[in-house]
């Protein structure tokens, strides 16, 4: 069989290094695609392809190509298609398809119109209907379709060709083999083995190694194995047009060069990992190729001086990486943690080592700090990921970050002012940073010894990139300039608010706190939700309220954790009526009460929303209070309240209702955090209440330099 043409897909990024492998097996008229590589040969080349291929994902041998304008067509082509002369009626045999058009726009219904095609090629001669089987067929068929060609394809490897037989074990989120094949030849060796045998290095280390992929791919090319030696599956084994005895000399050369290979390697491989596991499970892998004598791995860690100093040992080395970004390291800053230690590891400087490092992307990189030769975007299992080149034979300075440094002057400013203010006013959480520099969105909050690190949303003008980065700029200023432990930072985004976006959920894992502010304790939650449980910039308001308390009555709307319930209590007030719509945030209330050692069933606690149960209790003209704290959402669509609510629209309802239920002496303290609030003095003298602009006066040093981060009237009765 000659002049046959075969399509090799491929990750995205790997076309170029795909095409240099299939023109060193023998191919011909190769031509570059969007993620693949089509070429001609003969069988053999298919063949080889199937044996050799470290790069391409599968095998695809074209059978036909035909216009279609619908889902007529399309099965017309199939049908038409010697399918009898393909396989066996006794063969089970699955379809694939990619691609749409107008007329043909779900793939899973083109495959199926593929499929009762190829039955009704088997039908027409007279043949049973063969067996479709999804999972697990002998013969697979690809199809696709592009400006309204239709291809079809047989599959001559059956499944992907990254599945090279050997991974036993897997560690989590293993990198695929094909990927592992292409940061190799990226690090510069050539998949040639036997005619660069002198460029590999003497040690190939990876200090991350999960599974043991990148390894055992390196070890792999080093000896001369083909990766497809160990498969005993292909989808060409029930083909008709299978020639065994060409596959068998093929095999058999393979067989005869890894023997060669193994005796000429002279390359050394070494893998750490700190999950014992996950060792395990390399160690498993690297039995089933037989190269325990080849690689080492072992339990450490990647950020542990002694490995850089051990692999200097070494007259040449080649460090892989994969790091385990995502879920091994807990979250995306710890990950960003890892390679910030893990690039001043590599700063020292290695002799004669080069390095080839996976990362999800440029932030994590450049946590690093070090300078790159080469940075190629690749995709791993379908998710876009950045390999960096770098040479380590000579000792890097940690390179200047001046933008980042001037957010470092600003931090380390502000917390020496603010560590010694807080020590002070006789409280132990306060606002670090609120946007200071304008780039720098964020806000930086200081728990007893924890930070929340918060990015506010970026306006819509700022392109996500540019966002991004900055984030990780702050997280880097922030590790540089505070004297807090990195374990004890929390990050999170913080959007704008929508309706329950406020109080969503935030996290699974919960981190609680206990802080103090003057003589109360609040318990706070450093991950769970957006919010910690306490709102820093109604401190003074708190205090202030604690101070009027004693021998009153007092009302909390909108409670949220009852925190100024716990000051109204600390100050001595005979009655406290604390209202939320939210049970989770009444129950922290009641905890944050028996913290100060308040009694609960002196005082009320009710479920209920406040807008509903403020009109209602109003209604009923039977109970007053002397000290009434209002502070509502700025917006709530919640589907346990009735309708939709809007500070600045309703504001005004709820104080008809709050002068209802005031008592005559008695003062309402409103607050809101809704930008551009305007309060109609106007109408509220209507309602007869006397409005106190306190807004200056209540908000406290830590956020001075907030332009009106809240508003606070004083309300009495006129």
């Amino acid at each position: 069989m000659k002049n046959l043409q075969f399509f090799l897909p491929c990750g995205r990024g790997l076309e170029e290094l795909l095409a240099a492998e299939v023109a060193e097996l023998g191919g011909n008229s190769i031509v570059l695609t969007n993620s693949g590589v089509t070429c001609q040969g003969d069988l053999q080349l298919g063949y080889n392809l199937c044996m050799w291929s470290r790069l391409g994902s599968r095998v695809l041998l074209k059978l036909s190509e035909t216009e279609v304008h619908d889902r007529y067509g399309l099965e017309k082509a199939a049908a038409d298609y010697p399918w009898p002369d393909v396989f066996n009626e006794r063969n089970t045999f699955a379809v694939r398809f990619n691609g749409t058009s107008e007329t043909l726009r779900n793939t899973q219904f083109s495959a199926q119109v593929v499929k009762d095609g190829v039955v009704e090629a088997f039908r027409r001669i007279g043949a049973n209907r063969p067996v479709v089987e999804p999972k697990h067929a002998e013969i697979n068929i690809q199809g696709y379709l592009h400006k309204g060609i239709a291809t079809l394809y047989l599959d001559l490897a059956g499944n992907g060709l990254h599945e090279r037989g050997y991974r036993q074990a897997k560690g989590a989120a293993p990198i695929r083999e094909t990927l592992a094949a292409a940061l190799i030849v990226r690090a510069g060796l050539s998949l040639n083995c036997v005619t660069a045998a002198e460029q590999w290095p003497a040690l190939v280390a990876d200090p991350t190694c999960g599974s043991g992929t990148l390894l055992i791919e390196a070890a792999m090319l080093a000896t001369d194995r083909a990766p497809g030696l160990n498969r005993t599956q292909w989808g060409f084994n029930a083909w008709r047009g299978h020639r065994a005895a060409v596959w068998n000399d093929i095999k058999a050369e393979a067989k005869q060069r890894f023997v060669a290979g193994m005796a000429a390697c002279k390359s050394q491989f070494h893998g750490v990992d700190n999950n014992s596991e996950v060792v395990a499970a390399a160690n498993e892998n690297i039995r089933a190729l037989g190269f325990t004598d080849l690689i080492k791995v072992e339990l450490g860690d990647a950020s542990d001086s002694w490995l850089i100093q051990r692999y200097k040992r070494a007259a040449s080395g080649l460090l892989l990486s994969n790091p385990p970004y995502g879920a091994r390291l807990g979250s995306e800053l710890g990950a960003w943690l890892f390679y910030r230690n893990f690039g001043r590891q590599l700063r020292q400087g290695i002799a004669g080592w080069r390095a080839a490092i996976l990362a999800p992307d440029e932030s994590m990189i450049k946590a690093m700090r070090m300078r790159t030769e080469k940075k190629y975007k690749l995709n791993n299992g379908g998710i876009p990921v950045l390999l960096a080149i770098m040479n380590l034979t000579d000792a890097q300075e940690e390179f200047a970050r001046p933008e980042v440094q001037a957010l470092s002057n600003r931090l380390q400013k502000n917390w020496q002012q603010r560590e010694k203010w807080a020590t002070q006013e006789g409280v132990d959480c306060f606002r670090v940073y609120d946007a200071d520099i304008p780039e720098f969105n964020a806000a930086i909050d200081f728990y007893a010894g924890s930070l929340v690190v918060q990015e506010y949303a970026a306006p819509k003008d700022i392109p996500e990139h540019i966002s991004e980065r900055r984030w990780w700029q702050v997280l880097e200023a922030v590790m540089d300039s505070l004297p807090v432990n990195p374990d004890r930072i929390f990050t999170r985004q913080r959007q704008r608010q929508k309706g329950e976006q406020q109080y969503t959920r935030f996290s699974d894992v919960s981190e609680t706190l206990e802080v103090h502010e003057y003589n109360a304790k609040f318990l706070i939650n450093l991950t769970d939700y957006l919010d910690t449980g306490l709102f820093l910039d109604h401190r003074l308001v708190r205090k202030d309220i604690q101070a009027r308390s004693a021998g009153q009555r007092v009302l909390n709307l909108f409670a949220y954790t009852g925190s100024a319930s716990v000051h109204a209590g600390l100050g001595g007030a005979t009655e406290i009526t604390t209202v939320d719509l939210s049970k989770t945030y009444l129950n922290w209330a009641k905890d944050n009460f028996r913290l100060n050692q308040l009694t609960i069933n002196r005082h009320e606690f009710i479920q209920a929303d406040c807008l509903k149960w403020l009109a209602d209790t109003a209604a009923d003209n039977c109970r007053q209070w002397d000290l009434i704290f209002i502070d509502p959402p700025t917006f709530s669509n919640s589907k346990r309240m009735d309708g939709v609510f809007d500070v600045q629209r309703d504001y005004l309802n709820i104080l008809v209702n709050a002068k209802q239920l005031l008592a005559k002496n008695g003062v309402i303290i409103f607050t809101t955090n809704k930008r551009g609030f305007k309060l109609d003095e106007a109408a509220v003298k209507e309602l007869g209440l006397h409005a106190d602009d306190q807004t200056r006066a209540s908000i406290p040093v830590d956020f001075a330099k907030q332009r009106a981060v809240h508003f606070c009237w004083y309300l009495t009765h006129a």
